[in-house]
């Protein structure tokens, strides 16, 4: 069933799921920018950068995750994002609140280069409702990187 989600009502992130690479893990909504802080946070899933637009208002919500190619990894948190360079073109990205399910179609994925600043940045857009899922090894890291962008298609009263 279709919600409208409101500009005064904004969420926090608890969930983002991917089908079509069967991501489903938790999102942390830490307070503080502080490195150290958001390298712990990513030790428990996805992290929602806390200056990145909540759910349901205008604006950018940015979510970040480790991601890890090796076979073995003792740490499951290492793998939150492992896949999402593989998200095509118009598939669908579902990001949950504690009641509704929001909904964005994939519009891009590129790897941010770790030498030229300018593909570095991630841009916050606030015209419209947007998604960003970024791959890293440390919040401080510069090493490569993805970047997958979304656009918001809808919300739905969550399961």
């Amino acid at each position: 069933e279709a919600v409208v989600p409101t500009q005064e009502n904004p969420e926090a992130p608890v969930r983002v799921v991917a089908k079509d690479i069967g991501l489903d893990v938790a999102v942390v909504n830490p307070v503080s920018t502080d490195i150290e802080v958001l390298d712990n946070e990513l030790t428990k899933g996805a992290v929602h950068y806390p200056t990145s637009a909540p759910l349901g208002i205008n604006g950018t919500v940015l979510l970040f995750g480790h991601s890890s190619y090796l076979p073995v990894v003792y740490h499951q948190y290492y793998k939150t994002f492992d896949g999402i360079q593989n998200l095509k073109t118009g598939q669908i990205v579902s990001v949950y609140s504690g009641t509704t399910e929001y909904r964005y179609a994939i519009t891009g994925v590129r790897v941010a280069d770790s030498t030229d600043d300018n593909n570095n940045q991630i841009p916050l857009l606030s015209d419209s409702k947007y998604l960003v899922l970024v791959t890293c090894d440390s919040f401080a890291s510069k090493a490569h990187r993805f970047v997958v962008t979304a656009e918001y298609k809808g919300a739905f009263a969550a399961d």
